[in-house]
């Protein structure tokens, strides 16, 4: 999920007609003062995170006049709140609370409806609430057809004990947060403190609104950068990995970066795992085996070679890592020689400089593994496959083995070049591809793996090469699948004639930057 700052939360409430207080976003100690000179009066700073509890971190002080307003800011600007740097603060007019509540929406997966949840006991989490006063918590499972209606927001506020004029206000509140939460998609919108003032008005002193990962598409009013509720701010990694998944749901790819600060020689490996489960079980194998973990990646539910073969170079292009251990469920329904070719393209290209292990279980398990056996002759670090049958925790320890035995080359291998097409046949793939077939090297080749090989069978033998059998615009929009039968077949069965480009935007800048190209 993708969590919106309270700031860009609190402004789509007012487009539902929701009230906040006065105020506004501040980059410097100076507009800071000018915004508190404008509000006039006792006003908040709050630190613009995405974390909870900012209170109990320090991301939130009070000034009673500008002067103080201007000094808190500047003591939080500049700063780091957990993992977040503080760029920017909100100040906000100091409300006269009469009374907290909570409201919110969240889309409750056991329900598979969205629930709207109503609270006596704001400005608590909700968790620690349920935990110690559950009956001053209301919970309404909402009919998606019908909304959710303002006697059915008023019923829940009075389950909490809410009673009189209050009933109306509230029940005026929560539909249209419902309203808005599905209008952006949102998987929850909380308004957390909602603030019942000492006049008599409703004001959402707080909000949090995470959106949906697979609807921000559509959402591109919204800013979002990346997808993803990291507890860091994205690093540009996983920014270059989020290009790759979000315009691609063949198959999921997750990258997440959890160590940044490591040294070559620490035993810091690159991980690549299939499979939620399996994977979180083969990190642990790692953490087991003394290996210390740079990155969680997880590339299943079936995805193209192509997508392997993007988050292994993505992995790769982290600097230091000492070697590259891949290992998922074992019992992955996908045929695995998809993602050891994927594997494979990205350890010959980069070329592999570091000991890799690679575990792969699952349909054409066989093939996969005779395909890293043969690619591994042709690799300046040591690379080795094994099945389902090998535990994972075998598997780390001979990584862990692999690493301490090797002696890498003073000198870094060179990067394998495009190989140049005397005669160029070409298409583009789906996914922004170019395949080449180099039709002089073709003709001489005696397999034609290829055409065996090729997944969806778009290939076919004309004149002694092989050529489309469907047409250009049907392979660009998707009926090649991006196999990656037609360079790695090739390179390790045929003649060498073919090669899949792929772009990776932002990966080559990056790897110049860091030293990795």
């Amino acid at each position: 999920m993708s969590r919106l700052h309270e700031h860009r939360s609190k402004a789509l409430l007012t487009t539902v007609g929701i009230s906040i207080p006065k105020g506004g976003l501040a980059g410097t100690a100076a507009e800071a003062r000018a915004l508190a000179e404008e509000i006039g009066g006792a006003v908040v700073v709050k630190a613009q995170v995405w974390l909870t509890g900012r209170a109990d971190l320090g991301g939130i002080r009070f000034a009673d006049d500008p002067r103080e307003a201007e000094e808190a800011a500047a003591s939080l600007l500049g700063t780091n709140i957990g993992s977040f740097a503080v760029e920017q603060v909100l100040v906000e007019k100091k409300l006269d609370i009469a009374e907290q509540f909570y409201a919110g929406i969240t889309v409750d997966d056991r329900a598979r409806a969205p629930v709207a949840i109503f609270s006596r006991a704001g400005g608590t989490g909700i968790e620690t609430v349920a935990a110690g006063s559950p009956d001053r918590i209301a919970r309404h499972r909402i009919d998606i057809e019908l909304g959710l209606r303002p006697f059915e927001a008023r019923n829940l506020a009075r389950e909490t004990g809410v009673h009189g004029d209050l009933l109306r206000s509230l029940g005026d509140v929560l539909p249209k947060l419902y309203r808005l939460a599905r209008r952006v998609d949102a998987r929850a919108a909380e308004i957390n403190p909602l603030i019942l003032t000492t006049d008599g008005k409703l004001i959402a002193a707080d909000c949090r609104i995470t959106i949906d990962d697979h609807a921000v598409y559509r959402q591109t009013d919204l800013g979002i950068e990346i997808a993803r509720e990291f507890d860091h701010p994205a690093t540009e990694l996983e920014k270059i990995a989020w290009q790759v998944e979000k315009d691609d749901y063949r198959g999921t790819f997750y990258f997440i970066q959890l160590d940044r600060g490591f040294r070559s020689g620490e035993g810091v490996i690159g991980f690549h795992g299939a499979g939620g489960g399996g994977g979180m079980i083969s990190m642990d194998a790692a953490h087991a085996a003394g290996l210390k973990v740079a990155n969680y990646v997880d590339t299943s539910g079936n995805p193209p070679a192509s997508k392997v073969y993007r988050a292994a170079r993505i992995i790769l292009s982290q600097p230091g890592i000492d070697g590259y251990f891949a290992s998922g469920s074992g019992v992955a329904s996908q045929e695995q020689y998809h993602s050891a070719r994927g594997l494979i393209k990205a350890f010959l290209e980069v070329p592999l400089s570091v000991p890799a292990v690679v575990r792969l279980g699952g349909n054409g398990e066989e093939h996969a593994l005779a395909l890293l056996e043969r690619a591994a002759e042709h690799l300046p670090a040591p690379l080795e496959g094994y099945g389902k049958d090998d535990p994972a925790e075998a598997c780390a320890l001979r990584l862990r083995e692999l690493i301490g035995s090797y002696t890498p080359s003073e000198k870094r291998p060179s990067k394998r070049l495009t190989p140049r097409a005397d005669k160029p046949y070409r298409f583009e793939t789906v996914s922004g591809g170019t395949v080449t077939l180099d039709h002089k090297t073709c003709l001489d080749c005696q397999s034609k793996i290829c055409l065996e090989t090729c997944a969806p069978n778009i290939l076919s033998l004309e004149n002694g090469v092989p050529v489309l059998n469907i047409s250009r615009e049907e392979a660009k929009r998707g009926g090649c699948t991006e196999c990656l039968a037609c360079e790695v077949e090739c390179y390790l069965h045929g003649n060498g004639g073919g090669h899949l480009t792929l772009p990776i935007e932002g990966l080559e800048a990056y790897s110049a930057t860091e030293g990795v190209d």
